[in-house]
């Protein structure tokens, strides 16, 4: 397996909201997004831009930091937003049924390190930063998401 890594400066929320909208619209039930990155660095805007691109209209896409898990039905398949920040053991990730989801859903996944050793294999990887200039993201693409990404320009 051959894994690419990008650099994608986003240094306005415009710039994140067209990045969310280019990688919305190629994903599908199954794939898995990981999301890493400090608190601020733009993980939750990420998602809330893929969620509404997906879903095709405006949407309260509040942060699952509290309910670590927060489900939407899209026209295609169910997505699942999660933030598993509170979590203390990985043994508590699959009573959530992220299993299940890694198969049947799209699921953006925030501090995925909780996982452990059940970080789906396949998943693309966002490494997200803040810093003065404006936010970015550094992608780690295995093959799959290398086809099925293309080259990407916001």
């Amino acid at each position: 397996m051959t894994i690419k890594t990008q650099h994608i400066p986003l240094a306005t929320e415009q710039k994140t909201v067209t990045f969310a909208e280019h990688i919305a619209a190629k994903l599908q039930p199954g794939d898995t997004i990981l999301l890493e990155g400090p608190i601020g660095s733009g993980k939750t805007a990420f998602c809330r831009a893929v969620i509404r691109a997906r879903l095709g209209r405006m949407e309260d896409v509040p942060s699952p930091t509290f309910t670590l898990v927060q489900t939407y039905d899209a026209p295609d398949g169910d997505i699942w937003h999660c933030d598993l920040y509170r979590l203390t053991s990985t043994d508590e990730v699959f009573e959530l049924g992220l299993e299940d989801a890694f198969e049947t859903a799209i699921c953006l996944v925030e501090w995925p390190d909780r996982l452990g050793e059940d970080i789906p294999t396949d998943a693309l990887s966002m490494q997200f930063t803040a810093e003065k200039s404006g936010h970015s993201v550094v992608l780690t693409l295995p093959d799959t998401w290398q086809d099925k990404l293309g080259d990407i320009n916001v």
